[in-house]
């Protein structure tokens, strides 16, 4: 919308531009025209001027008449003539035997000329060198004034204005001028030097064409260009702060200790800066204190478990002993998932270039040679290339590492696929993301549970093998490690039977 006003004020602007300017060269065409057929006209013996009008070449839309009346079919005026219609170079230096005083046509009755050579009244005052100050912008009065009449008229309404007077010797000077317009088609008049013979010369205008202008297309190409220019200029003004502010909240969902934005610019974008790095202050604020309080929590528990074990070895009953000594190992290990929890919520490794395939395959040893009985179970198919991702190496790590153990300990095999970064449809839009799929054999889950067993303490006994029991933290360390980290893994069933873990990371 903006774009097209503008073009349409500086097309118009153009456009009207281009129509005064044809304007003004029609009428000066106009003018050459009628001067020189009035010429031509004119030098010829009257006896002869009707053939020398039908010699000449009139252009179209142009008629010229000799008549014994100014124009009949078009209303016109009359205009005013000067007394002495001498070129101006005469008026100011007369010829030689003259006084200065007296020379030119003097004008006749009914403000027509006289014959040419008698004599002219003086000048009006003030015309000559001493006679004060001369003002060429106006004729001054005398008395009698220098037309019929005692009004002032300005010089440039003296003459008609489509009259070189000064080409005219002045024994050609029209003796009357009228001049009218109807409509479109205009009309000229001019009485002849023997006062008896009109010559009537009417031409019509054009109507003018705004679109006619050779450089039409160039203005509005260039408009166009610049208009959109500045427009693209100008929204990229206006986004440039959201798009900061959308990039740093992706980044405070990838890393809760990015850095503050910067809090300059307009007052609005300030403020708005302001209430981000406030929020991410606050956000910051809440998980360090969860985290704080979970970490003491677990380790002021050390020291009750420990002393139960001990107390638990006086106990005479070996079937009693050692029931409390297993439910205290199970509450040791509560702990320590706690405190690895806390732990890893509160880290501060660095980020690092790694290769993902590198990765996975270190995890998969590793895996194999702790639990050699089911390394048949474990299957990785890398891609060809390397796939870089940047990422904490130790929190990926163990992440990958739990949703694996996972599936080698609940559904007895785990099958990781890796595939290089490309572009997947996701909740926020289309990303370009990398993607590991963790596939096991194991029962699955239902569909209610997906989601669930992603808190913390979270374990669906009737689903998974409770031969190896579990704290119930694994996944949801996974999912805090990855989504710090700008992924996010969510588990769905197989057609086939198992549980599917996809793991998606930006590179």
């Amino acid at each position: 919308m903006g774009l097209a006003v503008i073009e349409l004020a500086g097309l118009g602007i153009h456009a009207l531009d281009h129509i005064d300017f044809a304007t003004r060269s029609q009428i000066r065409q106009n003018q050459m025209q009628v001067f020189s057929i009035y010429r031509t006209v004119a030098e010829t013996a009257p006896a002869n001027r009707a053939d020398a009008l039908d010699d000449l070449h009139i252009p179209s839309g142009t008629t010229a008449l000799l008549l014994t009346e100014h124009d009949p079919l078009i209303p016109s005026h009359k205009m005013p003539l000067p007394d002495f219609p001498g070129a101006m170079f005469n008026r100011f230096h007369p010829p030689p035997g003259n006084n200065g005083m007296e020379f030119g046509p003097h004008p006749g009755p009914e403000g027509e000329m006289g014959e040419p050579g008698a004599p002219m009244g003086p000048f009006p005052p003030g015309m000559m060198n001493g006679g004060g100050p001369y003002h060429p912008g106006e004729m001054p009065e005398g008395p009698g004034g220098p037309f019929r009449g005692e009004q002032r008229i300005p010089m440039r309404h003296m003459m008609p204005p489509m009259m070189d007077w000064g080409l005219l010797p002045s024994s050609l000077y029209p003796r009357a001028v009228w001049t009218g317009q109807k409509l479109r088609t205009h009309s000229v008049s001019l009485l002849l030097p023997d006062k008896r013979t009109w010559l009537v010369v009417r031409f019509v205008t054009p109507l003018p064409n705004p679109f006619g202008s050779p450089t039409f297309l160039i203005a509005f190409l260039l408009m166009s260009l610049c208009g959109s220019a500045l427009i693209v200029w100008g929204s990229r003004r206006l986004v440039a702060p959201v798009t900061t502010l959308a990039n740093a909240a992706e980044s405070l969902g990838r890393n809760v200790n990015t850095a503050a934005l910067p809090e300059n610019g307009p007052s609005e974008i300030r403020r708005a800066a302001i209430a981000f790095n406030t929020m991410a202050s606050r956000i910051r604020r809440f998980i360090t204190d969860r985290t704080l309080m979970l970490t003491a929590i677990g380790h002021d528990l050390r020291t009750p478990i420990t002393r139960l074990k001990l107390r638990a070895e006086f106990i005479d009953d070996d079937e009693l002993r050692t029931k409390i000594l297993s439910d205290l190992d199970e509450m040791e290990a509560m702990v320590d998932a706690t405190l690895a929890f806390g732990r890893d919520s509160a880290s501060n490794e660095p980020v690092v270039t790694l290769d993902l395939r590198a990765l996975l395959q270190t995890i998969m040893d590793e895996a194999a040679e702790s639990q050699p009985d089911m390394a048949e179970a474990l299957i990785f198919e890398p891609p060809t290339v390397p796939v870089k991702v940047r990422a904490r190496s130790v929190a990926l790590k163990r992440a990958l590492n739990n949703l694996i153990l996972n599936a080698l300990k609940y559904g007895r095999s785990a099958q990781v696929t890796l595939e290089p970064a490309a572009m997947m449809n996701t909740a926020s839009g289309v990303e370009n993301l990398i993607k590991v799929v963790i596939e096991d054999s194991g029962p699955g889950l239902a569909d209610d549970q997906l989601e669930r067993v992603f808190e913390p303490f979270v374990r669906v006994e009737t689903s998974r093998n409770r031969e190896t029991g579990g704290t119930g933290l694994g996944l949801s360390i996974a999912r805090t490690i990855l989504r710090a980290q700008g992924g996010d893994v969510r588990l769905e069933n197989r057609r086939e039977g198992g549980l599917r873990a996809v793991v998606t990371l930006a590179p």
